[in-house]
């Protein structure tokens, strides 16, 4: 941000903006030119100023608004701008332009709030509407000329890493419990450390109880956001300390994996395969059998296969180990794939890694050799199946799968070399021999 000037007055911008691409780009000029065709005021809102001002990548655009969702449905119509009223009730509009979407929401007051649900009325006050944000750094916005607005000192709030609510926690807590985890989950991209606001954690323990009444779903999008933050650790330490993480995720034992984990993926391999993963380290921070990690997917209403990934992990078919083998990685690799042995051997090395006190080199090679044979791994078939025993006079029956198992052996031995007709011409040798 540059020409910034001392902030006397909470309606006055505090600076400028440098040059945004994502405000010069042609769809967004032509939403603001619909929004501002009847001379109203609009600014940008949330977290694109927010992380515009950190110089992050923007996700998405939100637009605010004094006018009424109706008559933004009609101005984007006159100006031939695709329109869903995603959120008509409580005053939202989506505007598409090709692959750009623009959420566009009414200046609002909350006249009485239900929890999460408040009955609303739209005013044309900034400050009223920045007052209703859950913390100071989302309270930001920005005009068209990218004048800055923080009515609440979030700015300063940043620059310190710290999260701080909007007017008292407990109050923006009660209108919405999962405000509760976006604090920690903000601290983890955004705070520093582990040192937070003492009214906004004394909060966040007193009314930690009403994280049983959100849904899995919503308890699970910002658990997962949370944990692909660069550390999440110090974050859910400090919720496991208060007693908070244990209302939504009991299972969380395993931090010391969960840290190391974080920087292998981060910084510690620069592979392109390898990439921050949020079930991944869902499944080292948690220490349960499968039938736990089971039932914590169908709790937090993980995917199906979201959740048999981390019970894959949690409880592995087959153990991962810098002990091992080539032969012993590739009978692995065929058993579970290059996936899941990527994942079994990454928790693996953050576990084993997270007890040391100094990294044995010689050990992190054969861990590393461990990921390049799952890179590298293209999967083999037994080029003999049980239909080839038949019909060379085998009768259907448990005999089969042992002479198929015992091919198998030979065939891995050899490093999967032996093709078809020797392998036929082995499993000849067994039959005669009798196996």
């Amino acid at each position: 941000m540059s020409n910034t000037r001392l902030h006397l007055n909470p309606g006055d911008p505090i600076g400028l903006l440098g040059p945004q691409d994502w405000m010069d780009a042609a769809e967004t000029r032509a939403v603001l030119a619909a929004l501002q065709a009847d001379g109203a005021q609009v600014r940008f809102v949330g977290g694109c100023v927010r992380d515009a001002l950190l110089k992050r990548p923007i996700k998405d655009i939100d637009i605010a608004t004094p006018d009424p969702p109706e008559r933004v449905l009609a101005l984007l119509d006159d100006a031939g701008i695709h329109a869903i009223p995603t959120g008509i009730d409580h005053g939202t509009v989506t505007a598409v332009i090709g692959k750009a979407h623009y959420e566009i929401t009414t200046l609002r007051v909350d006249v009485e709030s239900f929890g999460r649900h408040a009955r609303i009325q739209y005013t044309d006050d900034w400050r009223v509407d920045a007052s209703r944000r859950d913390f100071t750094m989302n309270a930001l916005s920005a005009d068209p000329e990218g004048n800055v607005y923080d009515p609440f000192d979030g700015i300063a709030d940043m620059a310190a890493g710290r999260v701080r609510f909007v007017g008292e926690p407990e109050k923006r807590i009660e209108e919405d419990a999962l405000r509760l985890l976006r604090y920690f989950r903000f601290h983890a991209h955004y705070g520093r450390g582990t040192a937070m606001e003492a009214r906004a954690l004394h909060a966040c323990r007193r009314m930690a109880g009403r994280l049983k009444n959100l849904s899995g779903e919503r308890v699970a999008g910002e658990l997962v956001r949370l944990l692909l933050a660069d550390d999440p650790t110090p974050s859910l330490l400090v919720m496991h300390s208060r007693g908070i993480l244990a209302h939504v995720l009991p299972e969380a034992k395993e931090f010391g994996r969960l840290r190391t984990l974080a920087w292998l993926e981060r910084r510690g391999l620069a592979r392109a395969e390898i990439r921050p993963d949020a079930m991944r380290r869902l499944a080292a921070l948690i220490a349960t059998d499968r039938n736990g990690a089971m039932a914590l997917g169908e709790r937090l209403k993980l995917s199906g296969v979201q959740a048999k990934r981390v019970a894959a992990m949690a409880a592995p078919r087959v153990t991962v180990d810098f002990t091992m083998d080539a032969q012993a990685a590739r009978r692995a690799l065929r058993k579970v794939g290059s996936d899941e042995f990527r994942d079994l051997t990454l928790v693996a090395w953050a576990g084993r890694r997270s007890l040391e006190a100094r990294p044995d080199a010689a050990e992190s090679e054969r861990w590393i050799a461990l990921l390049d044979a799952a890179r590298d791994w293209v999967p083999v078939e037994l080029p003999v199946k049980g239909r080839d025993l038949m019909e060379r006079g085998v009768p259907h029956g448990p005999r089969i799968g042992g002479l198929l198992a015992a091919l198998e052996d030979w065939w891995e031995e050899r490093d999967y070399r032996p093709d078809r007709n020797q392998c036929l011409e082995k499993l000849k040798d067994f039959v005669n021999d009798g196996l």
